[in-house]
């Protein structure tokens, strides 16, 4: 029996292309035809190295998360949470300086999700949980250092930073500009309670 032949594509380099295509359109706008497009390779070879288009997307979708949780923890790790909070929210608006910059995968995929795609929907979901989820986390830690005042709701201030992140990616998508994005995050870190100093 003879071996298949050899991939004649980088599929690493072809899984971050699809990852745009999704970014840019969404899980349902994204035919084939655009995904092997961008990908540089055909139906065929599509099919043999992801799988179906749910299966390229849950794909790119970990390729995605893995990056940003990285990025995210990176950020968390601020010395304070105030500072945490700054600079995530602030990458939103500097990753989306870039022309054509769509926001984040988690978010744009699941604004046109139909019934079809439920299963792409709560996987969605899930990966949002699993963010808001590390701030409450940071926002726990900040509260056993002193950070936040006693008292303070680490998952309702969790819950808050997620809203508001996620509502700048899709601000960021309808042409908001940077200045007033920039007194959404003012106005949020002026939410963050200030810790109790007594002396």
């Amino acid at each position: 029996m003879s071996a298949g032949r050899p991939r004649e594509f980088d599929a690493d380099a072809a899984l971050d292309k699809a990852l745009e295509v999704f970014k840019q359109k969404g899980y349902e706008a994204a035919s084939l035809p655009d995904l092997t497009a961008a990908m540089g390779i055909s139906r065929p070879s599509l099919y043999a190295a992801f799988g179906n288009k749910e299966e390229l997307f849950q794909k790119a979708l970990e390729r995605y998360n893995e990056k940003m949780s990285q990025a995210m923890e990176n950020m968390l790790a601020a010395p304070t949470a105030r500072e945490a909070v700054a600079r995530l929210l602030g990458s939103v608006i500097e990753t989306n300086k870039c022309k054509g910059a769509k926001g984040c995968l988690n978010v744009q995929a699941a604004l046109v999700c139909g019934d079809d795609a439920e299963g792409v929907r709560q996987e969605l979901s899930s990966r949002r949980a699993r963010i808001e989820w590390m701030l409450r986390q940071r926002f726990e830690k900040a509260l056993a250092e002193g950070d936040l005042p006693l008292g303070t709701s680490a998952a309702d201030l969790a819950c808050l930073v997620a809203t508001v992140m996620y509502g700048m990616v899709v601000q960021v998508n309808g042409g908001v500009a940077p200045d007033t994005l920039r007194g959404m995050v003012e106005m949020t870190l002026a939410a963050i309670p200030a810790p109790n100093r007594t002396n």
